[in-house]
């Protein structure tokens, strides 16, 4: 498991970039950017970690709920966030949190970087100012790795999230090696990843679960990979 977590790890080009950990607990960040910000990195994350680990405490349904959470204008910023990418996806909060605390500690460190990387469980944050390329890692399929994407530096920042019922600990109902989304928001693409997998139980409902899955708001583009099969809709550029 962990060797295929940090498979994810090797997908982008950083060109120059310096790369480095920033671990608690569950949250595995790994981290490029111009300069070593692991220490600014660490305080954003405790402190978003924090804020989660504080409201579970008081609604601890909040973590085991499969369905959208009840709006919460008292909640921290990165739980409001959650709830609301996840509504708009019919799925529980915690199915966008890996992109959440990508997304939230990405801008507590655009400030100090005009490039910035961050891989959670295969849930990425961008702000890059060349163009990159991102490998889709999708465990055995033999398509995995051969499919390249194009990241432009004016479409970032930018979240590119991956759901698997293959791969890594995500709850899944489907069957698809790899759900790719890619959107502005990595909360919202990385629980649009879990509802869009759910929807693949064989492969004849890769076409289906995309034309679905594009229609969800801030959704840009998606990719599927299912065994030897794959499908793509929106704005996806391939190399």
């Amino acid at each position: 498991m962990l060797h295929e977590e940090r498979i994810y790890r090797s997908l982008i080009n950083k060109g120059n970039l310096i790369s480095y950990n920033v671990k608690i607990s569950e949250s595995d960040l790994f981290i490029s950017s111009d300069t070593n910000l692991a220490a600014a990195a660490e305080k954003s994350l405790i402190q978003h970690r924090h804020s989660l680990e504080t409201y579970i405490q008081n609604r601890p349904e909040f973590r085991t709920s499969l369905l959208p959470f009840p709006e919460d204008d008292l909640a921290p910023p990165i739980v409001r966030d959650m709830i609301a990418r996840s509504k708009i996806c019919g799925v529980g909060p915690m199915a966008s949190v890996a992109g959440a605390v990508s997304e939230f500690v990405g801008y507590d460190l655009l400030g100090q970087t005009e490039n910035i990387i961050i891989e959670n469980g295969g849930d990425i944050f961008i702000r890059s100012k060349n163009k990159l390329t991102v490998a889709v890692y999708a465990g055995e399929s033999t398509l995995s790795y051969k499919v390249n994407i194009v990241v432009k530096s004016e479409e970032t920042p930018l979240g590119i999230c991956t759901s698997s019922a293959t791969v890594g600990p995500s709850l899944s109902f489907g069957i698809a090696d790899a759900v790719c989304v890619i959107s502005k928001s990595a909360t919202l693409a990385d629980a649009a990843a879990t509802t869009i997998g759910n929807r693949i139980k064989t492969k004849k409902d890769i076409k289906f679960a995309l034309n679905y899955g594009i229609k969800i708001p801030g959704v840009k583009g998606i990719i599927v990979i299912c065994g030897n099969d794959m499908g793509a809709i929106g704005e996806v550029e391939f190399i």
